[in-house]
């Protein structure tokens, strides 16, 4: 019997489908015919190829892809498939607009390896990546599971102007140790991904980053049953940037039964670098920059973007500086937009869109590290005089949010109250100030946000709502401490150390089993997959010291990850520390 006749017969009887020409049905070449191994499973009518083959192919929605099989740095088999498309290229026209969804493909597309970061100025002022950014990764522990798998899809911080989805940096490496799958995708930064624009003609109301968003999960809920994922059971998770995206994909309706738990990590819609409160000749401002002439008029503004040089579209230095003296670090971030539109994210004021939040249904953790206000050691090393303005100007201790409707006096009162708080008396010991300078900052860019919406979870959710802090303080280990701080600061859980512990990544290193570091990766992992499981993350780790949901405890308990692990009351001191900061707010707008 002839190959293409073998190659017929085994798919008919293993597939037990009616006899169609593979070419026609498959979409592939007859040399990919010869190539590939069918297993004997089919889901609505697409094939999954044999998950023992090094470069398996899966059928997805647009087209066949293949992936290879790979080992984690603890020799644990898993496959990848990296780089997949999800939306079509925003290049031209398409610049700065809601993403439209990739084309179908002929063929088979290679999907081995991915290393493409969306168009950014990184944070050594170098410009890298591309505009055609689009594109996803699958990790999968196995592609044939009896049972269906949870999934997990991260997305990744970096203020909404840096950042990837690259292997390099989000390896998958501890998540493979566990039957799940691993979604990681890229989202447009900068003022490609949130540029905003008044004319409703123009359809640029900005948001487009976190549009995009909104298509990768769309993406995953079509497919990724391909990949033996179980659509109904996704926990969408992400750090800082990428947790405020996971807040407002909670907050809106257009994500609604798109996943089905979510988790936080330092960060959410309400600190005041997530969201810009004014957009407000942005866009004209920066055209000018660029050497434009003409009106402030939208469409001659977008005519012109739109035919710039990519790469010169970040000589935004000046927008930046402005941003950072109200309270955020960049100038193109997300904005409630300014019109109605089909695929608008955010519409509605913040707390509204909480209080009214179809998530308030599905099962959330929330959490950040002991001292993330060290990312900010870098500026004030570098502008010390930030120091002295605390002293001069205490109103600037306040976010931005708490100087609307109100005189002088009023702000210049409640500065003294954050002042006394943290300064008071320490005017003459330059590094105690410093100190107290960074814990500040912890509370003023993280923490009193997250416990705000841990008190609206308390209020207003029906679905449990899990509060951690991450404390696990390594002398090696804690990577982005060493990043913001050098040798200037070797103690304290930075901002971003916790990635250590989920992602390996270029800074990393495999560790013995019998060390701390490594038992706080089985943690964290495990305490996150049980999570995506089953909605509990409790698991052998939390036996001795249960995780309680603040329904059952209260908004000042936690499960503290550190050394050891437990769920216990906050320190009185942080107690304290939120309690002023909410006396700042009224009940209404706390």
């Amino acid at each position: 019997m002839s190959l293409p006749n073998v190659l017929k017969n085994y798919v008919l009887s293993s597939l037990k489908i009616r006899e169609i020409p593979l070419k026609r049905y498959f979409n592939i070449s007859l040399a990919e015919q010869y190539s590939v191994r069918f297993c004997g499973a089919i889901r609505s009518g697409l094939a999954t190829m044999d998950s023992g083959e090094q470069n398996p192919i899966v059928k997805i929605t647009q087209g066949l892809v293949r992936g290879t099989k790979s080992t984690t740095i603890y020799d644990d088999d898993y496959y990848s498939f990296e780089g997949i498309p999800y939306g079509q290229p925003p290049l031209g026209d398409l610049r700065f607009k809601a993403p439209l969804p990739v084309q179908p493909w002929d063929g088979v597309k290679d999907c081995l390896e991915f290393s493409g970061k969306p168009l950014q100025k990184n944070y050594q002022g170098e410009i890298e990546g591309s505009e055609d950014c689009l594109y996803l990764n699958v990790y999968a522990k196995t592609l044939n599971a009896e049972k269906k798998l949870p999934v997990l899809v991260w997305i990744y911080g970096g203020a909404f102007n840096t950042g990837s989805c690259i292997k390099s940096k989000y390896g998958p490496d501890y998540f493979m140790q566990e039957d799940v799958i691993l979604v990681t995708f890229n989202y447009r930064l900068s003022v490609f991904g949130f540029l905003s624009l008044t004319d409703p003609s123009l359809n640029v109301p900005g948001n487009a980053g976190l549009k995009d968003q909104v298509l990768a999960l769309k993406w995953v809920q079509q497919n990724i049953d391909q990949f033996g994922g179980d659509n109904e059971n996704i926990t969408l998770f992400g750090e800082s940037a990428g947790a405020a995206a996971v807040h407002f994909m909670m907050c809106t309706e257009q994500t609604k039964g798109l996943f089905h738990k979510a988790i936080c990590q330092s960060g959410c819609i309400l600190n005041n670098w997530a969201l810009t409160k004014d957009t407000t000749d942005l866009a004209y401002r920066l055209a000018c920059e660029m050497g434009y002439q003409g009106e402030n008029n939208d469409a001659e503004v977008l005519e012109f973007l739109q035919k710039c040089p990519a790469n010169e579209l970040f000589q935004m230095d000046k927008l930046n500086q402005e941003a950072i003296l109200k309270g955020s670090y960049f100038a193109f971030v997300p904005s409630i937009e300014p019109y109605d539109n089909s695929e608008a994210v955010i519409r509605k004021p913040l707390l509204e869109s909480m209080k009214t939040s179809w998530s308030n249904s599905i099962p959330l953790i929330i959490g950040g590290n002991s001292f993330e206000g060290l990312v900010r050691y870098p500026a004030v090393k570098h502008k010390p005089e930030l120091l002295e303005l605390c002293k001069t100007r205490p109103e600037l201790l306040l976010p931005p949010e708490l100087l609307v409707s109100k005189s002088n006096e009023e702000t210049k009162l409640l500065g003294k109250v954050l002042y006394d708080l943290y300064f008071k008396g320490l005017e003459d010991n330059q590094q105690q100030f410093l100190m107290h300078y960074l814990e500040h900052a912890s509370f003023y860019s993280f923490w009193h946000d997250l416990h705000r919406v841990v008190k609206s979870r308390k209020e207003l959710a029906t679905a449990p709502t899990y509060q951690y802090l991450f404390d696990f303080d390594s002398p090696t280990f804690n990577h982005h401490r060493k990043m913001f701080c050098g040798s200037d600061i070797q103690e304290g859980v930075a901002h971003a150390d916790d990635l250590a512990y989920l992602f390996n990544s270029f800074y990393s290193w495999k560790l013995e089993k019998d060390s701390k570091e490594y038992l706080t990766i089985r943690r964290m992992i495990e305490l996150w997959v049980n999570f995506a499981k089953s909605s509990n993350p409790n698991c052998q780790h939390t036996k001795d010291s249960e995780w309680q949901t603040i329904s059952q405890s209260n908004t000042n308990q936690w499960l503290k990850i550190s050394n050891d692990i437990r769920f216990e009351e906050m320190p009185k001191e942080f107690q304290h520390k939120l309690d002023v900061w909410n006396s700042l707010y009224g009940s209404e707008s706390l």
